[in-house]
């Protein structure tokens, strides 16, 4: 057993020492080719205060594009809902006509 833990350990990364190398790849946005998973155009290869800018600007961009999203999605989401209690209303309205039809069928029977 003791066997097969050691195995194991050798055989699996430790994760932190992954995390600690991984996050020395990262830098800051926009600071240089090879930083932020690659190059992303000549500007921000370059690095300096123009990557700094197109790396901001990227950055305001997926934000704006993910606010457009969620918007759509509660819009949506508020148009679903209305259909729905539409639904309901009609549902509640079938209920009271063929709630009246019985009333109507059992005071004709009793004569």
């Amino acid at each position: 057993m003791s066997s097969m833990r050691h195995i194991s350990s050798r055989l699996l990364p430790n994760l932190s020492i992954m995390s600690r190398y991984y996050s020395g790849q990262l830098g800051d946005l926009g600071s240089g080719a090879g930083k932020g998973g690659g190059g992303g155009g000549s500007i921000r290869e370059a690095g300096g205060a123009f990557g700094k800018l197109e790396a901001g600007r990227e950055e305001e961009y997926f934000y704006k594009q993910q606010k457009e999203q969620l918007k759509k999605l509660k819009d949506d989401l508020k148009d679903e809902i209305s259909f729905h209690e539409e639904q309901v209303k009609r549902h509640q309205e079938a209920i009271q006509r063929h709630k009246q039809r019985v009333k109507d069928i059992e005071s004709k029977t009793k004569h």
